[in-house]
């Protein structure tokens, strides 16, 4: 009698212990679908150069209650700075890869016949990864 009642303990626990589980765990899934897979996703963002001048000439016409022509003005500014910026970042981007490239060409100097595939494999993976970074 005793290991009958014993026997029916072990299993009414093990049936609780799974039940709980289940609970539990369709507790996590409502609350993931609820606050994680259904949050507010915004939609992408125009990053261009005109959509970004748009939304500053907004911003700015709002905040300084910006007269018409005060807009166009402000519009005109923001592109010529923005053709800086973007003249800038060409140029730095030009005198990076030289610099780039000069440390490579020294490094392949010292290096020897052997070491020189190995170097282009490692390069090959670098520009690899870093065209990944720039097209995110």
């Amino acid at each position: 009698m005793a290991g009958e009642r014993t026997k029916t303990a072990a299993l009414a626990l093990v049936l609780a212990v799974f039940v709980l589980g289940v609970a539990i765990g369709g507790l996590g899934m409502y609350l993931a679908r609820s606050r994680v897979m259904g949050a507010n996703v915004q939609p992408p963002v125009d990053r261009s150069p005109m959509a970004v001048r748009a939304r500053t000439v907004d911003r700015m016409t709002h905040e300084l209650n910006l007269t018409a022509d005060q807009q166009k003005q402000l519009d005109t500014i923001l592109a010529q700075t923005y053709g800086q910026y973007a003249a800038i970042h060409d140029q730095s981007t030009k005198m990076t890869a030289q610099t780039r490239n000069q440390g490579r060409d020294q490094i392949r100097a010292i290096l020897t016949p052997e070491q020189l595939p190995k170097f282009e494999d490692v390069l090959r993976r670098i520009d690899e990864e870093r065209k990944k970074r720039s097209s995110n």
